[in-house]
């Protein structure tokens, strides 16, 4: 009986092991990623869903080089109205990002007369933006949306550049949680979370219109993005990194082709 009662073990253990591992595969697909020579990488993004085509064919892609030579100085003020409020937010690890988002309203931002209203906010590094060539560490997105618009729902993102410094104080308060997520796309309760922490200062901004820079690449998006580089640690930047996936350490989009768009910055002075 012994050899039969070995041979059942060896059975189990096999079935048990083929089992996990079809499991831990299962857990480990995603829909996109950013490692250097993946199928699955930026540049087969459209490629990947009938629904993405935009990150191919798409002729107003972010991010882009904000360059002095795509720059028009707006002699209008074009300072930005903010009505944010401290709202209940949740955090989460999206696998590609870690991500804020707010679970009632958190207040908008006036922008051509329209209210967005802010819903969430991320981070990519190294940041995905570049000034003149110059490369950043990190990037800040805060993600507003209206009201519907004839129809469709538009999108402003904010964008704040860091460049490696002191320590970015609400990156600072939200360390230990990040860091007990690590590798796992989980999701807890913050309380109140003011979007006024955010490193967002100053009225001096480009502005241009682009396109989500993660599938599906969707176009028609007002990007602003801050003149003001904010400061972050490099313990941090290395903490956003460990807390995703592997296949997102380094979750920034290459810099897409200007196809002819300008960029109007806005100096209140």
């Amino acid at each position: 009986m012994r050899p039969l009662s070995n041979l059942l073990i060896l059975v189990t253990i096999l079935l048990l092991s083929t089992k996990w591992t079809i499991a831990e595969e299962v857990a480990d697909e995603h829909p996109f990623d950013y490692v250097e020579g993946s199928k699955k990488g930026p540049p087969f993004w459209g490629e990947l869903n009938k629904d993405w085509a935009a990150c191919k064919i798409g002729k107003m892609q972010s991010p882009i080089d904000l360059s002095s030579d795509r720059v028009r100085v707006v002699p209008e003020s074009g300072i930005l109205k903010r009505n944010y409020k401290p709202q209940n937010a949740t955090l989460r690890n999206r696998g590609h990002d870690i991500q804020i988002k707010w679970v009632a309203d958190a207040g908008s931002i006036v922008i051509d007369g329209i209210d967005f209203f802010l819903h969430q906010a991320h981070w990519h590094s190294p940041a995905e933006h570049t000034i003149n060539g110059t490369k950043y560490d990190a990037e800040l997105h805060m993600v507003h949306e209206s009201a519907m618009i004839n129809g469709k729902i538009q999108i402003v993102v904010i964008g704040v550049l860091y460049q490696f410094g002191p320590p970015d104080p609400l990156l600072e308060k939200l360390s230990k949680h990040i860091q007990s997520m690590v590798n796992t796309e989980a999701e807890m309760p913050m309380g109140v979370i003011n979007p006024s922490e955010f490193p967002y200062r100053g009225n001096k901004y480009y502005r241009y219109t682009g396109s989500l820079t993660v599938p599906p690449c969707t176009e028609g998006v007002i990007w602003i993005m801050n003149q003001e580089i904010g400061h972050v640690s490099k313990e941090q930047v290395a903490l956003l990194r460990d807390a995703v996936h592997d296949y997102a350490t380094m979750n920034n989009r290459p810099l897409q082709l200007h196809n002819g768009r300008f960029v109007d910055f806005y100096d209140p002075k």
